[in-house]
C-alpha cells in the first residue's frame, strides 16, 4: 500500500498545515529574543519606504545604492541620536553612583519641605526612591542589553536592505497573503503609514520642543542640570500630559524647599502653561496632516511596550497596540460586509 492510499488529501493537507504551525511555532519562539528587530522593520520601511520608491523609479538609483543610501541616513538621524543619548545617560549614572551626596540632600530637602507644608514627611521621598530604583534598573537593563541592541540593528538593517532591493515583491506577497481584499488591504496599509508617521515623526517633533522648552525654563529659574533633564523629558514626552512633569513638579519642588519660592511657582506656570500645552497643540497640527493616535492608547501602549522592549517600548508599544486596533477595526469592517453580501444573496434566493 503506498502512502498515497493511507492518507485522503484532506488528511495530509491536515498534516501538512499542523507541520507548518509546528515549525512556525519553534521558529517565533527562537527568534522572540530579537522581535523588535522584526517590528523594527516594518516601521524603518514604512517610514522610508517613498524615499526609497523616489530614489529608484525617479531618479533611477540602482536598488542596491538606493539602499545603502538609505540605511546610512537613517543611522545619522535616527541611531546616532540614540547613541549620543545613552551615552549622556550612562554618564549620569555613573555620576550618581560615585557622588550620590546631591541625590540625598535633595530628599532631606524635599522632607523637610513636605514635612512642614503637608505634614507627610515621608511621602515623596519615598516615591522618589521607588521610582529612582525602578529607573535604575530600567536604565541597568537597557545597558546591560547594549549587545543584544546591537544584534537587533543588525538583523533590522540586514533585513532592512532586502526589503528595498526587492520593494515590488515583497509588497506583492504581503497584499497576496494578508486576510484582506485589496481595498482594505490599501486601506490598512494607508492607515499603518498614517500611524507610524504620527508617531515617529509626529511624536519626535513634539519630543524634541517639550524638551528643549522645559530646558529653557529649568535654566531661567535656575534649576538644575537644563540640559541633561530637558533630553529625559524629551523622552518621558513620549508619554502624553504625564511625562513632563515627571520632571518639573520635582523639580518645582525642590526649588521650594530651597527656599527659591517664585522660581519654582514660575517653573509650574511654565511647565503646565507652555510646555503641556505644545503637546495639545502640536497633536491636534499632527492629527490633521498626519494622523493620530489617542492618548489612551499611547498610555495603555506604552505600559504594554516598556516591558517587552524596554525603554524602546516608549515608541513601539503604542505603535503595536493601534496596529492590533487596525486590524480589528478591518476585520469587523470585511465582518460586516460579508453579511450584507449573505442578506443579499438570501433574499435572491427567496425570490
Amino acid at each position: 500500500m503506498s502512502n498515497n492510499d493511507v492518507f485522503s488529501q484532506k488528511e495530509r493537507n491536515i498534516i501538512i498545515l499542523l507541520i507548518i504551525l509546528f515549525l512556525g511555532g519553534v521558529i517565533i519562539y527562537a527568534t522572540s529574543g530579537i522581535f523588535s528587530a522584526f517590528l523594527g522593520t516594518m516601521v524603518m520601511y514604512t517610514l522610508f519606504r517613498n524615499l526609497n520608491i523616489f530614489l529608484i523609479e525617479r531618479w533611477r538609483w540602482p536598488k542596491p545604492v538606493s539602499s545603502v543610501f538609505i540605511i546610512i541616513l537613517s543611522i545619522f538621524i535616527i541611531v546616532l541620536p540614540f547613541v549620543g543619548i545613552g551615552k549622556m545617560l550612562f554618564n549620569k549614572a555613573v555620576e550618581l553612583q560615585q557622588n550620590p551626596q546631591w541625590i540625598n540632600k535633595i530628599l532631606d530637602a524635599i522632607n523637610h519641605f513636605v514635612g512642614d507644608k503637608l505634614g507627610q514627611p515621608d511621602l515623596i521621598a519615598k516615591q522618589l526612591e521607588a521610582s529612582s530604583t525602578y529607573l535604575a534598573g530600567l536604565l541597568t537593563g537597557a545597558l546591560g542589553g547594549a549587545a543584544n541592541v546591537f544584534l537587533e540593528v543588525t538583523v533590522m538593517y540586514f533585513l532592512l536592505y532586502f526589503l528595498f532591493v526587492n520593494y515590488k515583491g515583497f509588497e506583492g506577497s504581503l497584499i497576496h497573503y494578508l486576510p484582506f481584499d485589496d481595498e482594505s488591504a490599501v486601506k490598512f496599509g494607508e492607515e499603518l503609514k498614517n500611524i507610524t508617521y504620527s508617531n515617529i515623526i509626529g511624536q519626535t517633533i513634539i519630543a524634541i520642543i517639550q524638551g528643549a522648552f522645559l530646558a529653557v525654563g529649568f535654566w531661567i529659574f535656575g534649576a538644575k542640570d537644563p540640559l541633561f533633564w530637558g533630553v529625559i523629558c524629551a523622552i518621558l514626552s513620549f508619554i502624553p500630559l504625564l511625562g513632563p512633569p515627571l520632571i518639573f513638579v520635582p523639580a518645582a519642588v525642590v526649588l521650594w524647599s530651597n527656599g527659591a519660592t517664585w522660581q519654582a511657582i514660575g517653573l509650574l506656570v511654565w511647565g503646565f502653561g507652555l510646555v503641556i500645552n505644545i503637546d495639545n497643540v502640536l497633536r491636534l497640527v499632527i492629527a490633521k496632516r498626519i494622523g493620530d493616535i489617542h492618548p489612551i492608547i499611547t498610555v495603555v501602549g506604552v505600559i504594554i511596550g516598556i516591558p517587552l522592549f524596554g525603554l524602546i517600548g516608549l515608541v513601539y508599544g503604542p505603535l503595536l497596540l493601534a496596529y492590533f486596533l487596525i486590524a480589528v477595526r478591518i476585520y469587523k469592517a470585511n465582518k460586516r460586509l460579508s453579511l450584507k453580501k449573505d442578506r443579499i444573496i438570501d433574499d435572491l434566493d427567496m425570490e
